[in-house]
């Protein structure tokens, strides 16, 4: 495990030991399945032990289903579609800006360690591969943070109702990774516009989009 992240050399594998497993099926190992339509499978050095320094998820992913908010402490991701067409969404921290990338197969797009994102399919379906610099990635899930945080520091942080937060965010019973969890017809109706707060800028393609088109 202290090896996990970028790794220079081959240091791991040792000639004594000759040549170590180097091909695996990797939909054996399911990271996580809302259904069939919607799964992403992992392949990290639990399943390949020689492949220090990277990992792979190979994610399949339907319109109304989205990638949920998260963020990865200790490795970037590269973000590659195979088929279909997906919005990536990225928070950058230093400038306070939200970005939005439009991406169709043979596109990419890069997140920065630590960096908020989301992924949702603009196509009925979409398939991408996503690459990431450590092979023990580990993921900080909005759905978490949450139903996790007690009600009250949302009130004392931010001045918002303890109650209506808890109310709000009270369907989220567990890790949600690929969402919605269950039938949010209804939040979904109740919020078709999004109110944003006009400090913050919302780029898509690197162009600054008004709030009202988004």
């Amino acid at each position: 495990m202290s090896k996990s992240g970028f790794v220079p050399d081959n240091s791991n594998i040792k000639k004594s030991s000759g040549t170590p497993n180097l091909s695996v099926n990797y939909k054996q190992n399911v990271l996580f399945k809302r259904n069939d339509q919607n799964i992403a499978y992992q392949l990290t050095s639990t399943q390949l032990p020689a492949m220090l320094g990277g990992a792979f998820v190979d994610l399949y992913i339907t319109k109304g289903h989205m990638r949920e908010p998260h963020w990865h402490p200790n490795a970037w991701e590269l973000d590659v579609v195979v088929s279909g067409e997906v919005q990536v969404s990225i928070l950058d921290p230093d400038t306070s800006s939200m970005h939005n990338y439009q991406i169709k197969e043979g596109e990419v797009v890069f997140i920065p360690m630590g960096w908020w994102h989301w992924i949702e399919p603009l196509s009925e379906e979409a398939h991408l591969h996503l690459f990431f610099n450590n092979d023990q990635f580990e993921s900080t899930e909005g759905s978490d943070v949450l139903r996790l945080t007690p009600p009250m520091v949302f009130q004392k942080a931010y001045g918002v109702s303890a109650s209506e937060v808890a109310e709000a965010v009270a369907p989220i019973t567990d890790t949600v990774v690929i969402g919605p969890p269950h039938d949010h017809s209804f939040y979904q109706k109740s919020y078709l516009k999004d109110e944003r707060d006009e400090r913050i800028v919302v780029k898509i393609n690197e162009k600054v989009v008004p709030a009202e088109d988004k």
